[in-house]
C-alpha cells in the first residue's frame, strides 16, 4: 500500500513546520480518528485513586476487534480481588517459523491528579496553544494510542509480518498499591507475551525548548528504584531536661551525610556511548568535559563539570535523596523516635546491599538504623547495544529527523521493563515522539504533549514496529 509513505512524507512536513506554536496543525481525516483514540484514553480516568484499568483496557480491545482482531487474539485480563486494575494483550500471528516474536509493551495508568491543583481538569482532554493537555497525556497514553494504532493499521490494511507482533497494555508500572500487570504476566502468563525483544517508553526526542528536536534517544537500561528508611531513636524524656543524645539531632546529622555523599561513577557501555555521543553533539564546556570523562572516568575536573547537569550527575551514578520525613510525638517532650525515607536510583553494576552498605558507611553512626522498605522491583539488567535494534531506529531517525543523533541512553527512573528481563525479554525504550526540557508536566501539574509530537510519533512507531516485523 502506498498510505504509509505518504502518511510519512504528511509527518515530515508537520516536523518541518514548527515544533509546538500556538497554531495548531491541520490533521487528516485518519489523524483526527487517532486523535479521538487518543482522547478516550486520556478521558478514561485511569488512576489508582479513582480510575479503571480495565475500562481503558476493554475500550483498547473493542478497537482492535472492530479492525478485525478475533477473539482468540485479544486477552483481556484481570484478578478478582483486583477488578479494576485489569489490562490487554493483543497478538497480530507472523508469517514465520523461526522469525521470534516481538512485544509492545505500554501502561494504561496515571499518576494520581487532583483537580485543585489543575489549571485543567486532568480527566479532560483540552487542545491548546499546540498542544495536548491531560493526565498521561505525556506519560504514556500518547504511545499507547499509537500501539492500538498501529496493531489496528496492520489489520486493516492485511498486513502479514514475519515475527508475530504483541501487545501488552498492563496496570500498576506507577503505583504498584494493589497489582503490577506486567509482573503478573512475566509470572503467571509467560508464554502469552514472550518475545525476542520488547519497545516501551524511556526514549523519544528532546527539543530546545522552543520546539525544535535536538536528540533522538533510545533507552538501552535504566536505574533500580529502591528505598531505605533512616531511623534513630531514643528513650526520650521531659522537653524543659533536654539532652544532646536526641533523635532529631542523630536523624539530622544523619541526612546531611548522605546529602554530601556522592557514590562513585558506574559507567556501562551504554552511558558510556551516550556520554561521548551526546557531549560530542555540543560545542559547549559541557560537551567537551562529557567526551573527556567518557573517555577518562577519573578526570575530576570533567566530573565536575557534567555533575552541576542534575540529569546527567544522575546517569553517571546511584543517587540516594531523602523524600520524608517524621519525628517527635509530642510539643513537649523529647523525641523518641525520628524517620527519614530515602529514595535511590541504582546503577547496573549496584544492588540493594551495596547501597545500604554505602549508606551505613557515609553516616558513621551505628544508632541510625538503615532498613530496606517499600516495593521491590527486580534489579533492572540492561540489555545489549543490538544493531539489530538500533540499525532500523538509525535509518528512520535520519528520515525523520535529518541532523539530529540517535543517541542510546540509561534512564534514571524505572518502568516495567525490570519485569521483563527475568523471563529473557531485552526491552528498549523506544525513539519518536518528543518532549520539552521542562518534562512537559509528566508525574506533576498541567500534563501536556505537543500535537506534532504525538501524530509525528505515530507515524515514526508505525514505521519502526514494520521494520522490526518484517526482520528475519
Amino acid at each position: 500500500m502506498k498510505y504509509p509513505f505518504a502518511a510519512a512524507v504528511s509527518a515530515l512536513a508537520l516536523l518541518s513546520s514548527g515544533g509546538a506554536s500556538a497554531q495548531s496543525p491541520e490533521l487528516r481525516p485518519d489523524q483526527v480518528a487517532f486523535r479521538e483514540l487518543y482522547k478516550e484514553l486520556i478521558e478514561t480516568d485511569t488512576s489508582v485513586a479513582t480510575g479503571s484499568c480495565t475500562l481503558a483496557a476493554e475500550k483498547m480491545a473493542a478497537h482492535l476487534k472492530a479492525a478485525g482482531y478475533t477473539d482468540d487474539q485479544l486477552t483481556v485480563f484481570k484478578l478478582d480481588q483486583f477488578p479494576l486494575d485489569g489490562g490487554l494483550v493483543a497478538i497480530l500471528p507472523g508469517s514465520s517459523k523461526t522469525a521470534k516474536p516481538m512485544l509492545l509493551l505500554g501502561h494504561l495508568d496515571v499518576v494520581n491528579a487532583r483537580r485543585a491543583d489543575w489549571e485543567r481538569d486532568p480527566y479532560k482532554f483540552i487542545e491548546e496553544n499546540g498542544y495536548y493537555y491531560g493526565r498521561g497525556a505525556s506519560d504514556m497514553k500518547a504511545m499507547v494510542a499509537a500501539w492500538v494504532d498501529a496493531m489496528a493499521r496492520f489489520k486493516k490494511e492485511g498486513f502479514k509480518p514475519k515475527r508475530t507482533i504483541k501487545m501488552a497494555l498492563t496496570c500498576g508500572e506507577e503505583s504498584g498499591a494493589r497489582m503490577n500487570g506486567a509482573q503478573w504476566l512475566a509470572e503467571n502468563k509467560p508464554d502469552l507475551i514472550a518475545a525476542e525483544f520488547a519497545l516501551n517508553e524511556g526514549g523519544g526526542g528532546r527539543t530546545d525548548g522552543t520546539g525544535k528536536v535536538v536528540t533522538q534517544s533510545m533507552q538501552v537500561g535504566e536505574k533500580s528504584n529502591r528505598s531505605f528508611d533512616l531511623e534513630a531513636t531514643n528513650p526520650g524524656g521531659h522537653s524543659s531536661i533536654p539532652v544532646d543524645d536526641n533523635a532529631i539531632y542523630e536523624l539530622a546529622d544523619a541526612l546531611v551525610k548522605v546529602r554530601a555523599y556522592k557514590f562513585p561513577i558506574r559507567f556501562n557501555d551504554t552511558t558510556r556511548a551516550f556520554f561521548a555521543k551526546a557531549g560530542a553533539a555540543r560545542s559547549d564546556e559541557l560537551g567537551q568535559a562529557m567526551v573527556r570523562l567518557a573517555q577518562d572516568p577519573a578526570d575530576k575536573a570533567a566530573e565536575a563539570i557534567v555533575s552541576r547537569d542534575r540529569g546527567f550527575n544522575s546517569m553517571l551514578r546511584t543517587t540516594c535523596v531523602a523524600t520524608m520525613a517524621e519525628a517527635g510525638h509530642a510539643a513537649n517532650a523529647l523525641p523518641q523516635r525520628a524517620k527519614a525515607t530515602i529514595n535511590c536510583r541504582i546503577a547496573p553494576g549496584e544492588d540493594q546491599d551495596t547501597t545500604r552498605a554505602a549508606l551505613q558507611q557515609a553516616i558513621g553512626d551505628p544508632k541510625v538504623s538503615v532498613t530496606l522498605v517499600g516495593r521491590l522491583r527486580p534489579i533492572a539488567v540492561t540489555p545489549p547495544l543490538d544493531r539489530k535494534i538500533m540499525e532500523p531506529a538509525e535509518k528512520l531517525v535520519a528520515r525523520y529527523f535529518p541532523g539530529v543523533p540517535l543517541i542510546p541512553t540509561m534512564s534514571t527512573g524505572a518502568t516495567d521493563a525490570t519485569y521483563l528481563a527475568p523471563i529473557g525479554i531485552p526491552t528498549y525504550g523506544v525513539p519518536g515522539g518528543w518532549g520539552d526540557p521542562d518534562g512537559n508536566g509528566s508525574h506533576g501539574l498541567n500534563e501536556r504533549r505537543a500535537i506534532r509530537s504525538v501524530m509525528v510519533g505515530r507515524e515514526f512507531l508505525y514505521d519502526l514496529v514494520k521494520a522490526y516485523a518484517n526482520q528475519p
